[in-house]
């Protein structure tokens, strides 16, 4: 036999063998298959055939058949029968055996495309014009209250407006809706509207509260020029400001901020007795944007007397309460924490005169039935991984954590930030008592439902059952932020495939926690191939374009992300100052890429000038 007549034999024995072994699965999986919705049906198929292409490392296999000039298997993800069926056709008309390998119900590569195609559109509503990937926005506050910034967003490329279950309440939420159904109607653009339901928070709880008292302070340059005057939100004490650019917030009456325009100024005198302006800039719904050219200690009570652009005096008032200053525990590496049930307020270790510990840090947990599923040796981490720590004991009421990682000056720990348990199998359910409570008003008023903290196929199961006891019909996505949920994710899956239309939501943030930061891009690429074998849309979410959003200038690296963000159905931006010009841009670099690449597959356009051994930059 011919060295190429023994490679045929061996590649068709390895394409025979992953064939057999989708067979296989396929019959186990029988029952799951059978449950799943009428335009899942083949698609279930596909993903379990997928997952028995997996189960064989065929990277060598790939190669030889690169070598030999044959289809290498890339992208075959959402038709994986189709693909294997012919290249095994192919290797029999090589080998003297002209037989056509075929199989009733595979899907084909065309077919696969128009399946996802609909499947998102199901979900997302229509694409915009010249654009695939669609484009979800997550609403501040204020959107309640300004419909032109709905208008905008809309204008500018918006298809889908998220709306957090988890901040404001059903008033603000239903004013939401009410100005994007209206805007969407008047301008002929469709948005649909995706409510996330809030889940469970695992945070760290309360501290002892400091002085109600703020400090801003100008950025200055070497010469003590301010550079960058304070930005301050004044609004009133419900209204919160758009995004995460403000520097301070002070609450203000809305019958006196009515008064106050553009140019106008306020003058008040601190509390060391220093005499201090600011200058109003800019309106934003109920709220106004002003600039302070000087450091200031500003505490509630403080009279603030409004003076217009003539300098005449308004009116005096005295502002509302702040918050109290934030505490926090500073912690370093080998330094102890108790972290307990008892909702007291935390506190930082405590030392007597000598300088001897008497005191451990403590700071209580907002779901302390977690202790039940942490064991000692476990990681814990906090605050998005800025202070990492292992478990050494564990009982009903409290945790004794031992610091592992933190900054070289201590790593600050304050309240109400995140604490995941990466390595622990925690058997909370991704459906809060919160979440029944707000699923009605979801039910009745969104297109689709965002399903946070989705770990395994029972949490899909259990708002399935919900939504149904509300005869509701509308749209699920899962949000994938837990290694658990990673895991089980081609189970999970199968179960929420039992109805139409559903999505995936790669949150990046909390997963990279959970999975660490150097294996995001690795997981992400991971989850998208399975959504795609499986024909359903994934949304790529998290810190897109977040730089541009906050803080008006986007990094390298982050239009870099949002290129890649293409081989999703739909990318989500978070709020911020900036939000309008971050989804201008988002729809620019999203309408580029499509020429480059469709899903993972390149695509080659015209090069002008390549004769000419030359390239061109488009504009």
């Amino acid at each position: 036999m011919k060295l190429n007549e023994v490679k045929l034999q061996q590649l068709y024995d390895s394409i025979n063998e992953i064939i057999e072994a989708a067979f296989s699965l396929e019959k186990k999986y029988a029952e799951e298959i059978s449950l799943v919705h009428p335009q899942y049906q083949r698609s279930a198929l596909n993903l379990v055939h997928y997952m028995a292409l997996r189960s064989f490392s065929i990277d060598m296999l790939q190669e030889e058949l690169r070598c030999m000039g044959l289809p290498s298997l890339d992208n075959v993800e959402s038709h994986v029968m189709k693909s294997l069926l012919a290249i095994k056709t192919i290797l029999n008309h090589l080998m003297g055996n002209p037989v056509n390998e075929k199989r009733k119900g595979t899907i084909s590569i065309r077919k696969s495309g128009r399946i996802l195609n609909q499947n998102t559109k199901a979900l997302f509503g229509f694409k915009s014009r010249k654009r695939r990937t669609r484009i979800m926005v997550t609403l501040p506050n204020t959107a309640s209250e300004d419909p032109s910034f709905i208008r905008q967003l809309i204008l500018n490329g918006m298809n889908c407006a998220r709306i957090n279950c988890a901040h404001d309440t059903s008033v603000e939420w239903k004013k939401m809706i009410d100005h994007i159904r209206d805007i969407s109607f008047k301008t002929h653009k469709q948005c649909k509207v995706m409510m996330d339901l809030g889940g469970p928070k695992l945070r760290t709880g309360a501290m002892i509260p400091g002085p109600q008292v703020i400090h801003i302070k100008p950025q200055r340059d070497k010469l003590g020029k301010v550079n960058n005057p304070v930005l301050i939100w004044l609004a009133p004490p419900t209204i919160e400001p758009p995004g995460d650019v403000s520097d301070a917030i002070i609450p203000i009456d809305k019958e006196w901020l009515d008064l106050a325009k553009k140019g106008d100024r306020i003058k008040f005198t601190d509390t060391r007795g220093k005499k201090v302006s600011l200058e109003i800039i800019h309106r934003e719904g109920k709220g106004r944007w002003a600039h302070c050219f000087d450091s200031a200690y500003i505490t509630s009570g403080t009279p603030f007397t409004l003076y217009k652009q003539k300098k005449e005096k308004v009116m005096e008032i005295n502002i509302g309460e702040f918050n109290a200053v934030e505490n926090y525990i500073v912690l370093h590496i080998g330094d102890r924490l108790i972290l307990h049930k008892d909702p007291k307020p935390g506190e930082t270790a405590k030392y007597d005169k000598n300088g001897n510990l008497t005191e451990l840090a403590h700071i209580s947990c907002t779901l302390p039935e977690v202790f039940k599923d942490i064991k000692p040796g476990e990681e814990i981490m906090f605050d998005d991984g800025r202070v990492e720590g292992v478990i050494e004991e564990v009982n009903e009421k409290k945790v004794l954590v031992r610091i592992t990682h933190a900054k070289e000056s201590g790593g600050k720990l304050r309240q109400d930030k995140g604490i995941n348990l990466p390595s622990s199998d925690l058997k909370i359910s991704g459906l809060t008592n919160k979440d029944k409570e707000d699923l009605p008003f979801v039910a009745k008023y969104a297109d689709t439902v965002n399903f946070s903290f989705v770990n395994t196929e029972d949490d899909v199961q259990e708002l399935m059952d919900e939504l149904k006891k509300l005869d509701a019909d509308l749209g699920i996505i899962l949000k994938i932020e837990t290694r658990k949920g990673y895991n089980n994710l081609p189970r999970i899956l199968l179960k929420a495939m039992q109805t139409y239309p559903i999505g995936v939501m790669i949150a990046r943030g909390d997963l990279a926690i959970e999975i660490g930061w150097k294996n995001v891009a690795s997981i992400q690429e991971e989850i998208l191939r399975v959504c795609e074998a499986a024909h359903i849309p994934g949304v790529l979410a998290t810190q897109v374009l977040e730089n541009l959003a906050k803080k008006g200038t986007p990094s390298r690296a982050e239009i870099t992300d949002a290129a890649f963000a293409q081989r999703a159905e739909c990318v989500m931006l978070n709020k911020g100052y900036h939000i309008q010009k971050a989804v201008r841009l988002l729809d620019w670099i999203l309408k580029k890429m499509q020429r480059f690449q469709k899903k993972r597959e390149t695509l080659l356009a015209k090069l002008d000038y390549a004769d000419k051994l030359n390239l061109k930059q488009e504009h």
